[in-house]
């Protein structure tokens, strides 16, 4: 089961890590992407190692027992490097002064924590008193061994001072952010930083526990693994929300967007753009250029509609729904779609009404409003757009324009 669980982690992990790269190989310019490729790198590799079955076929190849923890710890201790230099980036203030004491500050910083890992690794290499393979246990294994002890203190300080910086560091920077993805991702993220300050303590506990004579290995070899494993996902979930985040909500967006805008260009062919820049690729490229551009196009039919809808539909599409309690959202998309109903009806036909609609586009202020927010409404357009409400407004249009005629 743990060999099915880890891979399964190592394997989304690494995917993550190679889509990260290919956004890193774009902008070499970009050191934080390239920094969170590295990071992302370290926890996809510390999930395979975590895996009993490879652990101990990789220490069988190269002959070494419990070589593999020391490749594994190794992969966090480059997570803590990362998160490290990280930190003197964002801290580093303005100006290229400022960038070039990061710079320096970052290679001091890499070269310590190579130098105190070296003395580790060392401690490790002369401290393993026996041959005995220990994926679960090896932190409650080895307390008596010195070499072994001095390699987990310094792995476990390592690794707690990144993460109590980075915890500390991204909800200040999320703050600045409002609501945005990667305010949601740097949240994310230092929920794992704190999560995995859980599975230092609790090592540390098990050390001194260990040493006072009560030993308690299901907080160093059960607590300490889930905690760690938890707040793994919750760091790689923190590293991919600002790039999947987006791609998700354009998703959801283009899928109820999608009915509409079919529906209103199946009668303006001439206002849809050309096709072969997506078609015939996999169904989730271009999320973002396609929900903009069936927005466009909707927005085109409106525009091109106005004068075939009467000038005081709104106004009874209004009436109608606030005698129902719509709020005002519903209400201003209950009356676009009906608006935008009204007119490629009447246009079908070649009705001109003596006095057209100013626009068909409900929503004060609606050219200031933000892009999420425009997606937001048209969705909430499409959704209504054959309600029975809007079903009885038609009617009523309808009725009105019969006898007017008569």
């Amino acid at each position: 089961m743990f060999d099915v669980v880890y891979l399964c982690f190592g394997a989304a992990a690494w995917a993550l890590v190679a889509y990260k790269a290919v956004a890193w190989f774009r902008d070499r310019s970009n050191t934080d992407l390239g920094l969170a490729c590295v990071m992302t790198g370290g926890v996809a590799t510390v999930f395979l190692f975590s895996a009993p079955s490879l652990y101990r076929e990789f220490d069988r190849l190269v002959g070494v027992a419990n070589l593999a923890m020391v490749f594994l710890y190794s992969s966090v201790v480059v997570f803590a490097a990362g998160a490290l230099v990280l930190l003197l980036r964002w801290t580093a203030g303005e100006g290229e002064a400022a960038r070039a004491r990061a710079r320096t500050r970052a290679r001091a910083t890499v070269g310590a924590v190579a130098l105190l890992w070296a003395v580790a690794v060392a401690g490790f290499a002369v401290g393993r008193p026996d041959a005995v393979e220990h994926p679960r246990d090896f932190s409650t294994a080895y307390t008596d061994a010195p070499g072994v002890m001095l390699f987990l203190v310094l792995y476990l300080a390592i690794f707690g001072a990144s993460l109590a910086g980075l915890g500390t560091l991204c909800p200040r920077y999320a703050a600045r952010l409002g609501g945005s993805w990667l305010a949601r991702g740097l949240r994310v993220l230092a929920a794992g930083c704190w999560l995995g300050l859980v599975y230092c303590a609790c090592k540390v506990i098990g050390f001194a526990l260990s040493w006072a004579g009560h030993p308690a290995p299901w907080l160093s070899n059960d607590v300490a693994p889930l905690s760690a494993s938890v707040a793994a996902i919750l760091v790689l979930a923190g590293f991919s929300l600002p790039a999947a985040g987006p791609r998700v909500a354009a998703w959801r967006r283009l899928r109820r967007l999608t009915p509409l805008w079919r529906t209103v260009t199946a009668q303006t062919p001439e206002v849809t753009m050309d096709d072969s820049r997506w078609s015939g690729r996999w169904p989730f490229a271009d999320l973002e250029w396609r929900a903009n551009r069936q927005m466009a196009e909707i927005r085109d039919v409106q525009r091109g509609i106005r004068r075939h809808v009467e000038s005081d539909a709104i106004d009874i599409v209004r009436e109608r729904a606030r005698a129902v309690s719509l709020d005002d959202r519903q209400l201003a998309a209950v009356a676009e779609a009906a608006a935008l109903r009204r007119g490629l009806e009447n246009r079908a036909v070649g009705h001109v009404p003596a006095h057209g609609a100013d626009s068909v586009v409900v929503g004060e202020g609606h050219e200031a409003i933000r892009l999420t927010a425009e997606y937001e409404h048209l969705a909430l357009v499409a959704d209504v757009y054959h309600s029975p409400l809007i079903e009885t407004v038609l009617t009523e249009l309808r009725q009105r324009s019969a006898t007017a005629r008569s």
